[in-house]
């Protein structure tokens, strides 16, 4: 039987302390999640599925709000993602380029995501969060909203690109449209969207230029949800709930499953700074091609 509060796969993993010891042994590339795996149960599930933790505090008549088991990865499946997010010898992750228009963007044949969102979401501390175990990639963030103002290109290794886009709203590029739609209409390559969307206020107005955009072109997209330390937790359920709601009864692209994420970058880099980033690095390696698990569960 699976510990209380955790999902039967996590709960099994844990009464078998033979198979933690397996996925230290097998990953140790990725020595921050030998971190997260030695903590204790309750802590680990907040760091790694933030999502399970915040439904501990729904009444039970209202769990089914979450669609907590459509992307459920185990605990081996997000160790070997994190090896691809590791930069060695072999596995280069790197700024690629920069450009304004679709014309003048690298003409790459792997697998491509892209990041987009209002400007101060903190799309950038995100693709920093992510590209933490290579810390020779230079991410730039800015305090200031509206910093970016191209398209930015990272190179995964040969795994996939990621790419992260300008933010709209506040500052945003005179073309942001004309540069944003062009890139999601025509890029053929472009695997998965992923909408970024600040966790304290919620979707705004503004963010339906971009709902607009990916259901327009019938584009898969992905929520993700930034910020999750800076409200209490009551009032981060509240919008959660909100934000499933209108994924459900307003969308028809978003893929079903919030990603709630926490990244306080301004600590000393260890996994423990960070949450909801393991299960996402998880589900950008598998939805790019690069990584096969049974995480996907659709009834």
């Amino acid at each position: 039987m699976a510990a209380p509060g955790l999902r039967p796969g996590l709960g099994r993993l844990f009464e078998m302390p033979a198979a933690l010891g397996r996925v230290r042994r097998a990953y140790s590339t990725s020595q921050a999640f030998a971190e997260v795996l030695r903590l204790p149960k309750k802590q680990l599930t907040k760091l790694v599925f933030p999502l399970q933790e915040l439904e501990r505090h729904l009444v039970p008549d209202s769990k089914h709000e979450f669609h907590l088991k459509i992307f459920d990865p185990s605990l081996e499946d997000i160790a070997r993602a994190e090896s691809i997010f590791t930069a060695t010898a072999q596995n280069r992750i790197e700024y690629l380029s920069s450009a304004e228009r679709l014309d003048h963007a690298p003409a790459l044949p792997r697998p491509e995501v892209c990041f987009i969102g209002r400007s101060n979401v903190g799309k950038s501390s995100l693709i920093k969060a992510l590209f933490s175990l290579a810390p020779d990639v230079e991410v730039r963030v800015s305090k200031k909203p509206g910093h970016t103002k191209k398209m930015n290109f990272f190179k995964v290794g040969k795994y996939f690109t990621l790419v992260d886009m300008p933010g709209y709203g506040y500052r945003a590029p005179e073309d942001f449209v004309d540069m944003v739609e062009t890139y999601l209409k025509e890029r053929k390559n472009l695997m998965r969207t992923f909408l970024l969307v600040d966790s304290v206020v919620g979707i705004q107005k503004t963010d339906n230029i971009a709902v607009e955009m990916c259901e327009e072109f019938a584009l898969p997209y992905v929520m993700v949800l930034t910020k999750i330390d800076k409200s209490s937790k009551g009032h981060l359920l509240k919008q959660v709930l909100q934000i499933q709601k209108f994924v459900d009864t307003k969308t028809q692209g978003c893929f079903p499953q919030l990603f709630p994420v926490r990244f306080l970058l301004d600590l000393p880099c260890s996994a423990v700074t960070y949450s909801g980033i393991h299960l996402l690095r998880c589900f950008i390696a598998d939805i790019t091609g690069n990584l096969k698990t049974h995480g996907f569960q659709f009834s």
